[in-house]
């Protein structure tokens, strides 16, 4: 599942591409949609919420979707080929006269009232790239439950919006908590940092291709996909284990000497050491 800047970075080049203009053709295929057209509508503009997408329209009607795992919207000019997937994995097409946006694998579309987004959204945190971001209403919401794990407690968009995997990972090791840690126990000025050193990070990327933690040009991430490689601080092996996030189980990388914190025993069948597999 992308991440909060990712998602901003989409919603940048759907707004760029078409916001002021009219557009030309319109396709939903997904049976709900099947028979909306939107030709003849200007495009007033797309926004990013926390991982969600909202493109306005004129006549007050949003389309929101989400990308969850799988899927992408790509933006093609005059003649360009499509290259976003087979035909048959496109969910949405939205045409001016000289861009088309296409949205592949998208697991979320559906069509709210503009006066009615929250129905969508309104359950999420504090956005971190958002104009609403609030770092002490953020922290409020990650130490409502001091036994839950810190870092499900982090991939919980109702506690602040924008974190996936791979920050939640970072943030838990430049914090040095393993993410298993109830989040009661983290140290209170180390629990104080986490807001403001979550929004740091997605403001540092978003406008970035690659992603990148660490500050040094060699390496990008300290412990996300890194198992077993050594630990660039302490060269310590980095472990890799399946965590949940309330859903679903989630690869988690951490550093077992640069974190403190529970974590599951080395014998455990969720604890690995090999590449990772496919991710968010």
């Amino acid at each position: 599942m992308p991440e909060g800047d990712t998602v901003w970075q989409a919603a940048r080049r759907l707004h760029d591409a078409l916001a002021g203009q009219v557009l030309a053709r319109s396709d939903f295929r997904v049976p709900k949609y099947a028979t909306v057209d939107l030709t003849g509508r200007t495009v007033l503009g797309t926004t990013a919420r926390g991982k969600h997408l909202l493109t306005r329209f004129e006549g007050g009607l949003t389309l929101h979707t989400h990308l969850r795992m799988e899927g992408a919207w790509k933006v093609y000019g005059p003649g360009e080929r499509w290259r976003g997937g087979p035909a048959h994995q496109i969910r949405a097409i939205l045409c001016t006269a000289d861009r088309a946006a296409v949205g592949y694998r998208l697991q979320v579309l559906e069509f709210l009232r503009t006066g009615e987004e929250e129905r969508a959204v309104g359950h999420l945190g504090p956005d971190l790239l958002g104009p609403d971001w609030n770092p002490d209403r953020a922290l409020a919401n990650i130490l409502a439950d001091p036994a839950r794990p810190l870092g499900e407690a982090l991939l919980d968009q109702r506690n602040l919006a924008g974190i996936g995997n791979i920050y939640k990972s970072e943030l838990c090791f430049l914090i040095g908590a393993t993410p298993w840690l109830p989040v009661g126990a983290l140290p209170a000025d180390r629990a104080a940092q986490l807001p403001g050193l979550a929004q740091r990070l997605l403001e540092a990327n978003r406008e970035r291709p690659v992603r990148r933690t660490t500050g040094l040009r060699e390496h990008d991430l300290f412990v996300y996909g890194r198992a077993p490689r050594p630990c660039l601080r302490c060269h310590t092996p980095i472990r890799r284990a399946d965590q949940g996030d309330g859903s679903r189980e989630r690869p988690t990388y951490w550093c077992p000497v640069c974190q403190t914190g529970p974590a599951p025993a080395p014998g455990s069948r969720r604890v690995q050491g090999s590449r990772p597999r496919t991710t968010n």
